[in-house]
């Protein structure tokens, strides 16, 4: 029995902890992945470009004596100018249009080509590692687990609270989900629908752009980073519901939990494609994912 508690606390645990760290940053960017399709129906491909983008952003003013947590504020602030930008100059110009979703579709995965040559260009293809802003290590049950890490789970997990209670708790919540439920209802009702989507577009890149910067400490800043994460966090938007916040939160958390234990009996070059089977078993078997839409958790 005690060998049994042993494994469990020395080689479960650790692998645990990890998952739960990155679950949460995966989370933050699936977040705004859901939210943006949830009420705009727009599949946004560029969203692992603006993930990266928010890590450059990070790593570019730590460079300049902006401090790690001073760009945990701005960068969050210019991601979402951005993608206020973004929403009204691109977006906006096919949304109305008669196939809406494959010209978004199209034009954000154009971005993200533009986006990608953009980073090489400016940063070259080399990797860079910034050092975490919080050195050391805790011990915590017998698992012990890198501080930075820690306060990852701890910082991420106020957030997505914070984002579901913007959304479920504010009027500026009602508004958005009143103009997912119905665009003509909530505009006759006064809701400034196109400011919202706007908004709301700007906002979920700005989540992205912040878990950017979160997770640069743990993982290499490259050009290619956003394409990689992005199919994980497809992944959690799909097995959970398109623009299910709950469904997310729940989806980040076991697809991660996975993915991280799973290496321990398989190499982890196939830890991967085991979380995508997972989400093509849900297409197969329940399309709507765990949960439904915005209007729904």
């Amino acid at each position: 029995m005690s060998e049994f508690i042993e494994t469990l606390q020395f080689v479960y645990g650790p692998q645990v902890a990890n998952g739960l760290a990155i679950g949460v940053a995966v989370i933050l960017m699936a977040l705004g992945l859901t939210i943006i399709f949830g009420l705009l129906g727009v599949i946004n491909m560029a969203h692992g470009e603006f993930y990266a983008l928010g890590a450059y952003l990070g790593i570019t003013l730590v460079a300049e004596g902006v401090s790690f947590w001073m760009c945990l504020a701005l960068v969050p602030l210019i991601m979402a100018a951005i993608g206020y930008a973004t929403e009204r100059a691109l977006i906006q110009r096919v949304f109305h249009s008669g196939d809406r979703h494959t010209l978004t579709l199209l034009l954000t995965f154009g971005l993200a080509i533009i986006a990608e040559d953009a980073f090489k260009l400016a940063y070259g293809p080399n990797p860079y590692k910034p050092d975490a802003p919080i050195a050391g290590a805790s011990e915590f049950l017998g698992i012990v687990l890198p501080n930075y890490r820690l306060f990852l789970i701890v910082a991420g997990s106020a957030i997505i609270l914070a984002v579901w209670l913007v959304v479920y708790r504010t009027s500026l919540g009602a508004m958005v989900r009143a103009s997912a439920f119905d665009r003509n209802m909530a505009s006759s009702l006064g809701v400034p629908v196109d400011k919202v989507y706007a908004g709301t577009f700007a906002f979920g890149v700005a989540l992205a752009g912040l878990s950017g910067v979160l997770l640069a400490p743990i993982y290499s800043v490259f050009p290619t980073m956003g394409k990689d994460f992005i199919l994980l966090a497809f992944s959690v938007v799909i097995v959970g519901g398109m623009g299910s916040i709950k469904g997310a939160v729940i989806a980040g958390l076991v697809l991660t939990q996975i993915q991280s234990i799973s290496s321990l009996f398989i190499s982890p070059v196939w830890s991967e494609p085991l979380v995508f089977g997972i989400m093509v078993l849900f297409l197969m078997v329940r399309p709507q994912g765990l949960a439904g839409r915005l209007g729904h958790g």
